[in-house]
């Protein structure tokens, strides 16, 4: 069967065969009291994640002194971005009301993005799995014991394995490599060279293949599974990982607390995060959901060239379909975003409660990149910027403009809160940024 004559009918799916900036509304958006009753995981599991990262805490602060200061807590500012709203608005005719931050976990600690949520995570997990199976720990002890010699010399014996386009890798690598184990990443062909190099430094082993991130993931799969010694982390199919990601939820929630802001029906929140394959935008939105609940509205933002996941959610195929189905590449600068086949674990789990999707072409992110070094002095790596697509659209497009009547928000525009999430930047090293900088910089969006 022919998958794109089945729904090449749909007005959405030529949209992203044109590769136009599209805005799609999710129509199986559900009222969270409803959604909730047919949720295979809740907030029990977010909150036992966070506890799991707390009892960790000590020992990142031991391997990772840069984590002291926040207690062996992995976590990103909030931060207020007046200047970039006056930006979106003044140059892109966004007309954007409310208040425009950006949660910064490009400058993550350990990873430098959104990676080190999920990816440290679920390493975290397994570790403490395999340290009380063999007696390395005991309930009631320290966790700093895991960075023993002994415990390294330990894990050493073992291996975990990723597929990954890169920030995935790195986070995964460089946690993995910290407590001992031996770590393979396979990395596709538009991961950047800079994040191999980085890998490799780690004492990471990076396999390399010509084809995209689908087949990473499958070799990747295929070798670990080979090998009894060996944990592969699934990014297609993980609720570690997207356990690992909504944790950022509750930590967000003391952080809007600490700044005096209010989320509730009369102050709606706006969250926009760049997606690939759908772990983390996925994980990040579940956790937004079971706190904020119909307060918060969550878009994720691919590139032109690799709107899987929304691809998959528009026409319900969810990984049945790819974007090379339609005609599309899966190419893209945004290597982060490079994926042509989404998630069918994190479809299924957010489709009633995604609010809708924007792709944004690549052009754009770099344009987005330079305002918001311009205007807030900040340095993200173009696949991050995709999240600036949301408030830019958010008030000026048809579709969306429709949401917020429907939803009865358009009238409260002005006591919205909106975030951009940053998912990545600050390792990017400076001749690669200075690269950045004149990349697509005579072109218009």
């Amino acid at each position: 069967m022919n998958v794109y004559k089945e729904i090449e009918k749909l007005p959405v799916v030529e949209e992203l065969r044109r590769k136009q900036e599209t805005v799609w509304i999710n129509p199986e958006k559900k009222p969270f009291s409803e959604a909730v009753k047919k949720a295979k995981l809740t907030m029990d599991d977010v909150e036992d994640a966070e506890k799991r990262l707390e009892r960790f805490a000590p020992f990142i602060m031991k391997c990772f002194p840069e984590t002291r200061e926040r207690k062996g807590i992995i976590e990103s500012p909030l931060s207020r971005i007046p200047g970039m709203q006056r930006r979106l608005n003044e140059k892109y005719g966004s007309n954007l009301k409310g208040r425009l931050f950006l949660k910064m976990d490009s400058h993550l600690a350990i990873a430098g993005s959104v990676k080190a949520r999920g990816g440290i995570y679920e390493v975290l997990k397994h570790t403490e799995k395999m340290a009380f199976k063999h007696g390395l720990l005991q309930e009631g002890d320290s966790y700093e014991k895991l960075a023993s010699p002994e415990c390294r010399d330990f894990f050493g014996n073992y291996t975990i394995q990723v597929g990954s386009t890169g920030n995935l890798g790195m986070s995964i690598g460089i946690m993995g490599a910290a407590i001992g184990y031996k770590v393979i990443v396979h990395m596709s062909a538009d991961a950047k060279e800079w994040k191999k190099k980085l890998l490799r430094a780690h004492g990471v082993e990076v396999r390399e293949y010509d084809s995209d991130y689908g087949e990473a993931v499958r070799q990747g799969r295929r070798l670990s599974n080979a090998d009894p010694q060996s944990y592969f982390v699934d990014d297609e199919n993980s609720k570690s990982l997207f356990l690992g990601y909504s944790v950022a939820a509750k930590r967000l929630l003391r952080q809007l607390e600490e700044q005096k802001i209010q989320v509730d029906e009369e102050h709606p929140l706006f969250v926009y995060i760049p997606c690939g394959v759908g772990g983390a935008p996925g994980g990040v939105s579940f956790g937004l959901k079971q706190v904020f609940k119909d307060a918060v509205h969550c878009f994720f933002v691919e590139p032109t060239e690799a709107p899987c996941m929304l691809l998959g959610m528009a026409t319900g195929l969810q990984n049945e379909i790819s974007v090379q189905d339609i005609g599309l590449s899966g190419l893209t600068h945004a290597d982060g975003l490079a994926v042509g086949r989404p998630s069918a674990f994190v479809g299924q789990t957010m489709k009633p409660h995604f609010s809708g999707g924007f792709t944004v072409s690549d052009p754009k992110l770099y344009h987005f990149m330079r305002d918001l070094l311009d205007t807030e002095g900040i340095f993200l790596e173009p696949s991050a910027c995709a999240a600036f697509q949301g408030p830019a659209r958010i008030m000026t497009d048809p579709e969306t403009e429709e949401y917020l009547k429907q939803n009865h928000l358009w009238e409260r525009m002005d006591q919205a809160v909106h975030i951009a999430w940053a998912t990545g930047g600050s390792l990017v090293p400076e001749e690669i940024r200075e690269e950045y900088m004149h990349t697509f910089s005579e072109e218009e969006s």
